[in-house]
């Protein structure tokens, strides 16, 4: 035991000073390391938030809700027929009605109508291309909607389809500078004035394609009132929340057999409507991040592989320049098994300084991203030990022949070498 703690503690003190002695040849050779270990580390860890903001999106929407409109939001890996998608009729209210009194196993169903492009005006103030959420009840249950400031709409509200607004959270601070109390001021949009009953939470889009920041939900038969909501131009969504321990495929099955029905869609032809689920956009995603950590140690390898070579080249000259060292500690009883291990330790502190700067630099990146962006991204342990390993394999990879021609030397031709 303490021989191999001599032995690893006079590799790192060697390591050390051949960066020391050769910074230029030995920074070179180690900038291949960590360019690779950045290249799989900074993919692997950027890839894992983005499946913990998705993860986090779909507790927030729920797993456990079906979205149904005109359009699928997958090809199911044939033609994309958006021609046929755009002429189907869209959802009503009576679609929700019969859901609510049809389907035992849905908690609950709503309507939104989705508008873009909306212009909100307050006194002097104006913004444009705000998204319009035009809701039935129930609506702020199943996408869990937060309140900031004041309310949400009421049931009443929402059936009577009275001029109240909920506004998104930069919609209110654009609009009321200087954080005013918006409640009960009377805001402007589709040629009506609405009244403020609320503000939301902060929340960003969201998977689903709701940007409830930048937007204003009010009842959907204040829009009926406004707008021709069965026009091609718009898609209602219809939202289906299955009940608690129901299982999905089997809502599913009981939602599409009761809107063929009600829309008279007959056996054997397709339904006029898509049945959307956060989890297939889950699973695409999955292929899709599958692709790219591919390609991004098939990159990062090629980069491991030029420093592979790199750390080799300064492994066979450090051999070349400490034989006659090598044959005196041979002479006098030094094992092969013990110079062996003593350069491959070197090779592999190599490797690891410069797996542990490519690791460094996810970190700081990691950090910019996270407090200039408003994007977290956290290199995991996981992840760490991933980069360490990857590290000490290549450091492995790139000294085990320099170390084991080093550790076949003849004591007496190496003592003699000039």
């Amino acid at each position: 035991m303490n021989n191999l703690r001599q032995i690893t503690g006079t590799s790192i003190v060697q390591a050390f000073h051949e960066l020391r002695a050769n910074k230029l040849r030995t920074f070179l050779s180690l900038l291949g390391i960590t360019i690779g270990i950045f290249c799989i580390i900074s993919v692997l860890t950027v890839l894992d938030s983005l499946k913990n903001s998705i993860q986090k999106d779909m507790a927030t929407l729920g797993s456990d809700v079906l979205y149904i409109g005109r359009w699928p939001w997958m090809d199911d890996g044939g033609e994309y027929n958006w021609w046929e998608y755009w002429r189907r009729p869209g959802m009503t209210p009576r679609e929700v009605r019969a859901i609510e009194t049809q389907v035992p196993d849905a908690a609950t169903a709503t309507l939104c109508l989705s508008t873009r492009r909306l212009t909100v005006k307050y006194q002097d103030m104006e913004l444009s291309s705000i998204s319009g959420y035009a809701v039935l009840s129930f609506f702020d249950k199943v996408q869990n909607i937060e309140i900031q400031l004041g309310r949400y709409l009421s049931t009443s509200e929402l059936d009577g389809g009275n001029n109240s607004v909920v506004l998104g959270n930069t919609v209110y601070h654009n609009l009321f500078p200087g954080s005013v109390d918006p409640l009960g001021k009377k805001v402007s949009f589709l040629g009506r004035r609405f009244v403020v009953v609320g503000v939301m939470k902060k929340a960003g889009q969201n998977l689903a394609g709701f940007d409830y920041d930048n937007s204003v939900v009010f009842p959907y038969y204040a829009a009926s009132s406004l707008l021709d909501v069965r026009s091609l131009s718009y898609d209602p969504m219809l939202a289906v929340k299955a009940a608690k321990g129901k299982d999905m495929e089997e809502v599913k099955y009981e939602v599409e057999g009761v809107l063929r029905r009600i829309r008279k869609v007959k056996p054997g032809q397709p339904s006029d409507f898509a049945i959307n689920q956060l989890s297939q956009v889950s699973e695409r995603l999955n292929m899709v991040f599958g692709t790219i950590d591919i390609v991004a140690w098939f990159i990062g390898g090629l980069s491991l592989l030029v420093g592979a070579f790199g750390i080799a080249n300064i492994m066979f000259v450090t051999v070349k320049e400490r034989t006659k060292i090598i044959g005196l500690k041979k002479a006098i009883g030094a094992r092969r098994r013990s110079i062996l291990l003593e350069f491959l330790l070197e090779a592999v502190v190599l490797s690891l300084i410069g797996g542990i700067f490519g690791i460094l630099i996810v970190v700081l990146l990691g950090l910019l991203l996270t407090y200039a962006f408003d994007f977290e991204v956290i290199l995991s342990l996981n992840n760490f030990f991933v980069g360490v390993f990857v590290s000490i394999f290549v450091g492995v990879l790139a000294g085990i022949i320099p170390a084991i021609s080093a550790s076949k030397l003849d004591p007496v031709v190496a003592i003699r070498t000039n």
